[in-house]
């Protein structure tokens, strides 16, 4: 007995049906496709947990000394808070150039 009641030489006839049916060369293209799929999920994993070290890094730091924190709530404050250009007025009077308008 093979893998839960499947033998061997079941899973070969599985197998010669599968690349009858696609192909070797398309099966192939399958292959490295879930591979690179595979490495770009770890490599984000790795990522996530380099941002997620920083993150505790800054954290452990702020709780030494907390005008670090405040140092970048007050920058990120202070870029959101910026004025803005005070608009023009408009013109109160209009000018109609069409000359359909006859009193």
């Amino acid at each position: 007995m093979g893998f839960g009641g499947i033998s061997i030489w079941q899973l070969l006839i599985i197998l010669v049906i599968i690349v009858l049916l696609f192909g070797t060369k398309r099966l192939r293209n399958i292959g490295t496709d879930l591979g690179s799929a595979i490495r770009g999920f770890r490599s984000s994993l790795k990522d996530g947990e380099a941002d997620a070290a920083e993150d505790a890094t800054f954290a452990a730091e702020a709780r030494k000394d907390p005008a670090v924190a405040n140092n970048q709530t007050t920058a990120g404050q202070s870029a959101a808070v910026q004025p803005t250009a005070e608009a023009k007025p408009a013109s109160t009077t209009t000018q109609n150039t069409s000359g359909s308008d006859k009193v």
